[in-house]
Formats: structure tokens, sequence, C-alpha cells
């Protein structure tokens, strides 16, 4: 059993990314040319904004997005306590103070209540409070209609860090296209995954994306050999382009269709698991990067992983700590009273997950499940 099935992806494509892969190879053309300008315009058009720049992963993605807005030293950036550490990271690269805020239990997404008690206590410490970074986690999009009446309200940028969202929902409106500028990350394991490293950008800024795009090449100008700043190298090569533009398709035909019925499963098969389960708000659809759920009390997680081990079914722990107890950050951050946060870290387990998993294998872990429940409380 895999903790997320790419090679049943693979099998079920392999025709159609073979021959992409062949016709990239055929043409020479490595880094950028026809292939990644095809899927940028494709990303633009599935996610319904103007602009799509592509880079080197979702972490450059994000501090592209930063770099653009010109944040840097004095500024302080609202993050979410629980999530993956390049949510916070490049708010450190650039030269700001992150501010790490709880979430909300129910949705494991940032709680919009506490971004204003995070302003507060910037400006208490002579910070501006530029940014929020909210992060669509395990693939359900943040609550950003709340989160935008409280950016409007302290006069604070958006960026959406879509790296787990792709694909999810709110209404009509679709993942990455929430924020002032948006983020995604095409890590293999992300709902929308090439084979290596990847990102992409989304804004319907014109002056955002033309600086984006500088600063993803060097800071160039009219040419690659007219630098007018200092940027970075972050390009994503044609071969990847070439491999997501056949998932794309598959992604907005049947993936994220097939990822939902398969959280629908694990829902019913749970229902009297002794665990919480993870909620979609009604209104939202999540791409469902990961099927996370919260133990009880008295289950220690430890244990529980390695039996699952042993009967074959691999779990993950996102994530272990909270973002303001990392040692990076012992001098440079600030963060509110997090103490969903803390809950979160020591009882979230995640399941396998994905549009590829076999109905026999939901069977055979929730099987696995209630056995050790019974064991476990004898």
């Amino acid at each position: 059993m895999e903790f997320r099935d790419l090679g049943a992806q693979y099998s079920a494509l392999k025709d159609d990314i073979d021959a992409a892969i062949a016709t990239v190879l055929g043409s020479g053309r490595f880094i950028g040319g026809p292939e990644v300008s095809a899927l940028e315009s494709e990303l633009a058009e599935y996610v319904g904004v103007k602009h799509c720049i592509t880079c080197g992963n979702g972490t450059d993605a994000l501090q592209l997005a930063l770099l653009a807005w010109g944040i840097g030293s004095g500024d302080a950036v609202i993050v979410p306590d629980f999530t993956f550490f390049s949510s916070g990271e490049v708010v450190s690269a650039v030269g700001a103070t992150p501010v790490f805020v709880d979430v909300l239990e129910d949705t494991f997404n940032i709680d919009p209540s506490q971004i204003a008690p995070a302003c507060a206590l910037a400006r208490e410490r002579g910070l501006r409070p530029r940014v929020v970074v909210a992060v669509d986690l395990f693939g359900l999009p943040a609550n950003y209609p709340e989160i935008r009446k409280v950016c409007e309200s302290e006069g604070l940028l958006l960026l959406e860090d879509g790296a787990q969202g792709f694909g999810g929902a709110i209404g009509e409106k679709r993942a990455c296209s929430f924020g002032d500028i948006s983020t995604t990350s095409f890590f293999p394991a992300k709902p929308l995954g090439c084979y290596g490293d990847g990102g992409a950008v989304f804004t319907d800024s014109d002056e955002w994306a033309e600086l984006i795009r500088s600063y993803a090449v060097h800071g160039k100008g009219s040419m690659k050999y007219d630098n007018v700043r200092v940027g970075m190298n972050s390009r994503l090569d044609a071969l990847q382009a070439a491999i997501l533009r056949v998932k794309l398709s598959a992604f907005a035909e049947h993936e994220v269709d097939d990822v939902n019925e398969r959280a629908a499963m694990y829902d019913e098969l749970l229902a009297d698991a002794p665990v919480k389960l993870p909620r979609v708000p009604d209104g939202f659809l999540s791409s469902w990067a990961q099927y996370t759920v919260i133990l009880p009390g008295g289950i220690d997680r430890d244990t529980l992983q390695t039996h699952l081990k042993e009967q074959g079914v691999p779990t993950m722990v996102y994530y272990p700590k909270p973002m303001h107890k990392q040692r990076a950050f012992d001098r440079g951050c600030l963060a509110l009273t997090c103490l969903v946060t803390e809950r979160l870290c020591g009882k979230v387990l995640s399941f396998p997950m994905g549009p590829y998993l076999k109905s026999v294998d939901f069977v055979r872990l929730a099987d696995v499940l209630f056995r050790f429940w019974v064991t476990y409380e004898r």
C-alpha cells in the first residue's frame, strides 16, 4: 500500500507522459520554451487568473511574491503556526519577521480572528504588518472571505500558499485565485505533482507578474544579460512542464472528483472510529493532499504508527512541531499563544490518500485500525 500511489498514476497516464517527454527530448529545448509557455497559459486558465509564472519550487514561489512586494527588514508577515517550514522560512529569508498565529481545529487552517491581534503585537514591537500568508492545508482552502475582511481592515496584502491546495475551491472560485498573489508547488506528492521540483505563482496584476518574472531569472530587464535588480535562479524545466500538462488534463478531468470520492469512503468507513475526521465546510471543496485525522487522548501515536507499518499501511505526521518552536526562529519571530497548534502537533495522523487509491485499501486500513482499537482498549 502506497502513501500516495504515483506508480498507479503513471501507469494510467504512461503513453501520454512518455510521448510528452519524447517531444521535449527531440526538441532540444530544456529550459523555457513552448512547453513551459503552454503550461503557464493552461494553469492560469484552470485557476481563473490573468498570469501564471512557473518557477523552481513552491518555496521559491512564496519568496518571489514577497520580493515583488518589496517585503523586508522592519516588516511583519502573519503566518499560521501549523504548517510546513517554508511558509515562514521565506519571510525570514527576505529579512522580515514572521508572526505566528493559531489555526482552527476543524479545518487546520489559519484562524482569521487571530490576524488583527497579531498586527497589534507587531506594531507594539515596532514592526509594520504587511502580509498574511494563508495556507490551504491538506488540500482545503482557508476561509478567504473572512481573511479578506481582516486584510482590508488592517491594510494587509494576502498571499495564498496553495502548495497543498491546488484543485480546491470555494464556490465557483478555485484555489490559487484567492490571494493578491497565490502560489503552489508541484512537488511529486502534491495534488498536481511533477517528477521533481516545481512551482508556480498566480496573480491578476500585470506589474507584479512582470516583477516576478524578472526576479525569477536573476533580476533580468529587457533580456537575461540586462540585470536591473538582484534576483534568483528559479525556472521550471521543460521536461517537468510537459509532464505537468499531461497530469493537469487528468487532474481537471477526473482526479479531483476521484480523490473526493475516496475521502467519502474514508468518512464512511471511519465514521465509528474513535478519531476526529477532517471536515470540509459547506461550499468548500478540498483537493485532499492528505487525509488527516486527530487521535483521541490516551492513544499513543507512535504505537499506532508502528502497528500500521507492520500491517503494511504507511502513515505520516504533518506536523510534529509548531513553527514558533523551530530552532531557526529562536531569535527571529513573534507568536501569539497557539494552543490549538500545540494540541494538533501531538495528535494528527495522515493516512494514505490519492485519486488512484483502491477501495480494497480503504477497507484494509479500516479493518487494521478497528482491530487496533479493540486490542488497545483491553
